[in-house]
């Protein structure tokens, strides 16, 4: 009886053993793993609008003001951008606006480019080790005000338009992805500004479009 006891407490280490054998292999393999596709993030392209048409003003010149500052203050994340939404937006002014006059001048602000980090909830318990959940929101807006400045100083006329944004990334997202899903999220933002201030500038800059 004693040895057949013994033999079925040997079995059941050895079982044991052989299980913590394979959650460890499991956990190596899952950590590899994870190695393997954390891809370096890559270069993406400085977003430029001059394959448009030039937009011709009656205007001497052209002046871009940043007035919004990206901050390196949480929740705001915009400094961490490929491509930053301010510099985008200062791009587009530059590349677009022209001066083709004289006495007035053309006046673009980059009024808003800010995108905050909002942190979303995680599923708890042995539940959530195997959920992958969306562990985050970011929230941007893009804002451009365009302002034609007569010789006195006075506004003649005004237009601006403002996009809003929101993408929610999972947890276990890589680098690389989340700077792809900022620089879509920019480029979308600004291509909704770049149509809706084409279009007022055609309906309300009609007399100072050459």
């Amino acid at each position: 009886m004693t040895r057949l006891v013994r033999s079925g407490a040997d079995g059941m280490g050895q079982q044991m053993r052989l299980f913590c054998r394979a959650v460890v292999a499991l956990i190596l393999f899952a950590t590899i793993g994870g190695c393997e596709t954390n891809v370096p993030p890559r270069k993406y392209p400085d977003l430029r609008y001059t394959h448009l048409p030039p937009i011709r003003l009656d205007a001497v010149r052209v002046d871009v003001v940043r007035k919004y500052r990206p901050t390196a203050a949480k929740p705001h994340v915009e400094h961490e951008f490929p491509v930053q939404p301010a510099t985008v937006a200062t791009n587009w002014a530059r590349d677009r606006l022209q001066a083709a006059g004289v006495g007035n001048i053309v006046r673009a602000t980059v009024v808003d480019a800010g995108v905050v980090e909002v942190p979303m909830k995680r599923t708890t318990g042995v539940t959530g080790v195997f959920t992958t959940d969306q562990s985050e929101r970011y929230d941007g807006t893009l804002e451009i005000m365009i302002e034609i400045i007569g010789p006195d100083g006075r506004r003649l006329a005004m237009v601006s338009s403002k996009a809003s944004r929101s993408r929610t990334v999972p947890e276990n997202i890589t680098l690389a992805n989340r700077e792809t899903a900022w620089f879509r999220m920019t480029e979308s933002m600004m291509n909704d500004v770049n149509l809706a201030l084409e279009r007022q500038i055609r309906e309300h800059f009609r007399p100072w479009l050459r």
